[in-house]
């Protein structure tokens, strides 16, 4: 009882004036990102003026590089006072199931987020009804980036299926186009694989297939593994050594003529490129999936055992607020995760996403941590290394399949 009073007090922190000490943030917002985590830290910084704000970024695509550092820190008894992670199973799977994250439900009553936040999402950040992070955003993962001008004086259209895409490809390189479709580093080729992989399933058996009802080695998911190594072949040979933003460098500059990456990319192009949405850049629903919205969230939660706990729960409230979120999700090409922000922040992509997320049919992405733990993860990339030297579609299903059973999937 003594302890459950300590903690609803602590929740309970409040005043801005009193507020002082330290708050170590940790996440993977550097460079063209950086900016719309800056943004949160100026409020936070204006509302708690004595705290020293320690941000502390580890860069790396889709925080490749900063899970392996925050795995170090959580077992060695030292976490950052609140980190950054992918809503859902990325860290339900890996940090709550281990007893190293706080209950966050007498912040979600507090603060009304109950209400705030769709029902969908507080299912996936859930666990037996308990809410473990709060989600400052949601991202879109099924977009196809391109260049309006460019593919006018190519004379070609966005395709809406995969077969038709093939088809396209067949034509640009016709046309001179050597890379039709361009691809960075291994985790921008598991992003893709998603799209490809529901854009031929559809969102059902996509759902079915994290259930367990399906397996990865039905008939349907191997030719999935085809169709996207038919994809690949459209692709730039130096995809390895590009990262996400070089590879979006290549539809700017007419390089290669569609790229599919998620929607931090509107980010990128209107916020450090400075382009306009539908003249500097276009995007459309990766083939297959229109009217499909691929879901993740970024989230942040609270470490037990944190050495300044009340100026991370104080962190966690801006997150979650309205102010928070409109000040964060136009910079950083996402839109809130809250059912009430003002969409008059926001551009032309943005007003966009948040009619999709409002009509779409709403699944959760695998690359991004929403619907299968980190076990899974961490060596689908092996598996999609090998399929792309190999072509072996039955055999990359079959490898899949081990990994889904060794993770528990579906049960």
């Amino acid at each position: 009882m003594k302890k459950a009073l300590l903690i609803a007090a602590a929740l309970a922190v409040t005043t801005s004036a009193s507020a002082a000490g330290k708050l170590e943030i940790f996440s993977w917002w550097s460079g063209d990102e950086g900016p719309a985590l800056e943004a949160l830290v100026k409020l936070y910084k204006a509302k708690y003026p004595t705290v020293t704000v320690d941000n502390a970024t580890v860069s790396g695509g889709a925080g490749t590089n900063a899970k392996a550092v925050l795995k170090t820190r959580m077992l060695g008894g030292t976490p950052p006072d609140s980190f950054q992670a992918h809503a859902g199973q990325e860290l339900i799977g890996t940090w709550v199931v281990a007893g190293r994250m706080e209950d966050l439900s007498s912040l979600f009553k507090s603060e009304g987020w109950d209400k705030a936040f769709p029902k969908d999402l507080l299912k996936l950040i859930s666990t037996n009804g308990k809410p473990w992070s709060v989600p400052v955003n949601v991202h879109r993962s099924n977009v196809m980036w391109y260049n309006p001008a460019k593919l006018k004086a190519w004379g070609v259209t966005v395709p809406k299926t995969w077969p038709e895409f093939l088809k396209t490809c067949t034509t640009l390189k016709a046309k001179g186009v050597a890379a039709p479709l361009v691809v960075g580093e291994n985790w921008t080729q598991q992003h893709l694989w998603e799209s490809v992989m529901i854009g031929t399933l559809g969102a059902a058996n996509w759902e079915n297939l994290w259930a367990g009802k399906l397996k990865f080695t039905d008939p349907k998911v191997v030719a999935g593994f085809t169709t996207f190594g038919k994809v690949m072949d459209c692709a730039n040979k130096d995809a390895s050594g590009l990262s996400w933003q070089q590879a979006s460098d290549r539809i700017i500059d007419g390089t290669s003529a569609f790229n599919v990456m998620g929607d931090w990319a509107a980010g990128y192009f209107t916020t450090t490129k400075k382009l306009a949405p539908n003249t500097g850049f276009g995007w459309a629903a990766a083939p297959g999936t229109t009217k499909t919205f691929v879901m993740l969230a970024d989230s942040f939660g609270l470490p037990k055992g944190t050495k300044n706990r009340a100026e991370a729960i104080n962190w966690l409230k801006l997150m979650g607020s309205k102010a928070g979120q409109d000040a964060f999700n136009p910079l950083k090409g996402s839109i809130a995760a809250r059912i009430d922000s003002d969409l008059s922040k926001y551009n032309t992509y943005g007003k966009s996403a948040a009619a999709d997320w409002k009509s779409n049919k709403i699944v959760g992405s695998l690359v991004h941590g929403a619907v299968a733990p980190e076990s899974f993860m961490s060596a689908f990339g092996a598996v999609i290394d090998q399929y792309v030297s190999s072509r072996n579609s039955a055999g990359a299903a079959a490898a899949a399949q081990q990994l889904a059973v060794r993770a528990g999937i579906g049960k």
